[in-house]
């Protein structure tokens, strides 16, 4: 089957604009085609080093609802975001769908992107979640702590790290305080707290998702949280798992051990110093080390997807990578997945 060709056609003046701006995320008026229909939407560039690149992403909103299309400039296989995002539900964690498409700008062949759904209101809807509050973890401060890693002085805003996307204004004191109360508690009073505003069982899934794919740049930012309207709890969901697999979020093959079992933040390390937390934790990515994080499950995923890009891949010359490259990935993921598995069976009798 084809991949599906998205056409943006934006003015010479919008595009000047655009360059003007490309480290800012402003967004000009453009068109989009798709699927025979063009429709109105706004589009910006999007990306944090990626944006220096000669192949750009791209985020484009319409009606109310944005689409990110990622180059994937650094990932050889093209697939690390959409195989994460297609593991994470696996372990009962929603993800954002993917899919591979052909872009066009003012009709110059940009070649593949992954079009990745963004996590907003619809996002919810499709997925029949009600969801009270939505922020963005955008860089490094969003890590649950009270102290800045950069200047290790207290952080004037504990929302520093954060995009508030929506809810009321009372939300945003809601996430403060639930970040004073974890950091200043302690003993049962601090798990009874955690667990009254904290979804758990989700947060531990989202943990082993991040642990298990390696996403060092996972923990601390580049995920979104949101309250649940039925339970009044905070919950998570993945975001930017490019840099997963095997290989860093600038294409480097890295150790498979590079990721640690307990991951990265100050949330994480209270959790488990709970001993029930620690057991929940250890049970979950044991679940995920029975059934959806082995090769069975996750190659034939992952060379499903290769296959269906491949022939483009192969004529793309917007690509950094060489085809040989594209065609060895498979193998890379799946030495990968093999000494992931090792490493967190043995890691496990630690926790």
């Amino acid at each position: 089957m084809p991949l599906a060709v998205r056409e943006i056609k934006i003015s010479e003046s919008a595009s000047r604009e655009m360059e003007r701006n490309l480290w800012n995320d402003r967004y000009v008026a453009a068109r989009l085609s798709t699927n025979g229909a063009t429709s109105a939407v706004s589009v910006r560039y999007r990306g944090g080093h990626t944006r220096s690149y000669p192949k750009k992403s791209y985020e484009v909103v319409r009606k109310n609802q944005a689409f990110h299309y990622n180059a994937e400039y650094d990932d050889p296989s093209m697939i690390r975001n959409a195989l994460s995002f297609a593991f994470f539900p696996m372990i009962g964690v929603p993800a954002p769908r993917t899919k591979h498409v052909l872009l066009t700008v003012n009709g110059e062949s940009k070649g593949v992107y992954l079009e990745i759904e963004g996590v907003e209101k619809l996002f919810f809807s499709r997925r029949k979640i009600g969801a009270s509050s939505l922020f963005y973890a955008i860089n490094n401060r969003a890590d649950f702590g009270l102290i800045s890693s950069e200047s290790d002085r207290p952080k004037r805003s504990l929302l520093a790290g954060y995009e508030y996307r929506f809810g009321r204004q009372a939300e945003k004191a809601r996430l403060t305080t639930f970040i004073k109360g974890l950091n200043r508690l302690q003993g049962k009073s601090a798990e009874a707290f955690i667990r009254s505003r904290l979804d758990v069982d989700n947060y531990l899934r989202w943990l082993a998702g991040a642990v298990l794919t390696g996403n060092y740049d996972g923990f601390e930012q580049n995920y979104a949280i949101y309250r649940s309207s039925k339970t009044g709890k905070l919950r998570m969901i993945p975001w930017d798992y490019e840099g997963t697999w095997g290989r860093n979020c600038y294409g480097r093959i890295v150790e498979s051990d590079l990721v640690k079992v307990e991951g990265y933040n100050v949330l994480t390390n209270k959790l488990l110093g709970f001993p029930s937390i620690r057991r929940q934790y250890r049970s979950i990515l044991q679940q995920a080390l029975n059934g959806p994080f082995t090769e069975k499950r996750l190659l034939p995923v992952a060379e499903k997807m290769m296959e269906k890009i491949a022939p483009y891949i192969k004529n793309d010359g917007t690509r950094r990578w060489r085809y040989q490259d594209f065609i060895g990935e498979p193998f890379v993921i799946r030495n990968y997945i093999r000494e992931r598995r090792e490493i967190v069976k043995e890691r496990m009798n630690g926790l």
